[in-house]
């Protein structure tokens, strides 16, 4: 499969500047906005090659804008009914998925709404099992699920701290190596915040388990 990195802008909170200064540094080859995240879109005045939604949030003047604006065919719109089963951020990453992503990049996707910021770091299993990188992207924080083993390197964290939480009921046989706080093949359960905070103390650490798929958050303050 080709390199193909897959840009997904969705209206969540986000910040212009951080936006702005995050693909100073980043290169994607597809690059989907979702409903309201339009309006970031199009504030950075950015190379759309889809708009998806049904469009309930986004100002409809600028969704007209849009849709008067397509002649070349660059950009394709898809539209939706709002009475639908999933949400407008789930339609997105599954069309990500069906354009070959080699990797998929949230922005957008967290915020006040926490259904909708919970739903998303669920939605983020639709590319694990397929073997895609995804991640969600906000000013403090890089989210990702892990299925398997993983090395960090700590001058490419996001942040100081990396968190651990389940997101099966039980992970299992979770070691952690070169963290602040080590793990010898220990079951870690959903309700418990025994990998809240963690820190990377070497060059690089390792995460290694046996089962079970762990939210990884690399947050700063």
């Amino acid at each position: 499969m080709k390199n193909n990195r897959i840009l997904i802008i969705t209206g969540g909170s986000i910040s212009i500047e951080f936006v702005k200064d995050y693909l100073k540094t980043q290169t994607f080859d597809v690059i989907i906005a979702v409903d309201k995240g339009l309006v970031t879109a199009d504030k950075l005045n950015l190379n759309l090659q889809y708009i998806v939604g049904d469009f309930d949030s986004a100002p409809s003047e600028l969704v007209q804008k849009y849709k008067n604006s397509i002649s070349s065919g660059s950009t394709t719109i898809k539209e939706y009914n709002p009475m639908k089963d999933a949400t407008d951020t789930q339609i997105a990453i599954e069309l990500a998925i069906t354009l070959n992503a080699s990797e998929i990049v949230m922005l957008g996707a967290t915020g006040t709404r926490m259904d909708h910021a919970l739903a998303n770091i669920y939605l983020l299993t639709l590319p694990l099992v397929r073997d895609i990188a995804a991640y969600i992207i906000d000013e403090h924080n890089k989210i990702y699920l892990l299925n398997q083993n993983a090395i960090l390197y700590k001058d490419k964290l996001f942040g100081g701290y990396v968190s651990l939480q389940p997101l099966t009921e039980v992970v299992y046989g979770v070691t952690l190596e070169g963290f602040k706080y080590p793990l010898i093949k220990r079951d870690m359960k959903r309700e418990d915040s025994l990998g809240i905070s963690n820190e990377v103390v070497g060059e690089s650490a390792n995460i290694l388990l046996q089962s079970g798929i762990l939210v990884v958050i690399e947050s700063k303050d």
